[in-house]
């Protein structure tokens, strides 16, 4: 029986660390009170990186209503951190496609998309990072949009 039970302490103590461990990232969102989205008004986040040695997932994170008029979304990103120049990318967004409908995960009529913005991760240099972000659709204000933020996470290698 002694063996039975280190044999079951063993696989609980394993089982307790791996479901531990988090992925180290930080989300910064932008509520939208009257569920309008309006270009003029660019979100502004900040990000400090102290470790160099990872690569990092920039995400787009949305939240909308179910009556969303199209199934995607164009935002401009414009990236810039000390001692750099700032870097501006447009980027196409599909929230929808034809056969499963919304690509995010939904709740009744809500539903919340992160949506990565680069295919591979990327190096971020050490210090504050200012990720600028607004939409650059022909419906402005932008209807029925809840949230939306920038997430910035450790990529798994």
């Amino acid at each position: 029986m002694g063996k039975f039970y280190r044999i079951v302490f063993g696989i609980y103590f394993l089982l307790s660390i791996t479901a531990c461990q988090t992925i180290p990232l930080s989300e910064q969102n932008t509520i939208h009170p009257e569920h309008q989205w309006n270009s003029a008004k660019p979100e502004k986040y900040l990000f400090n990186i102290t470790d160099t040695n990872n690569l990092y997932k920039v995400v787009f994170v949305i939240r909308h209503h179910n009556a969303y008029h199209y199934k995607n979304i164009w935002v401009e990103l414009n990236h810039s951190s000390a001692g750099e120049k700032a870097q501006t990318e447009t980027f196409n967004l599909n929230l929808a496609d034809d056969q499963k409908g919304w690509l995010g995960t939904g709740m009744d009529d809500i539903y919340d998309q992160r949506i990565p913005l680069y295919t591979k991760p990327v190096k971020l240099k050490y210090g504050i990072h200012t990720f600028t972000i607004k939409h650059t659709m022909r419906e402005d204000p932008l209807q029925n949009i809840l949230s939306t933020g920038i997430r910035i996470e450790k990529a798994a290698l």
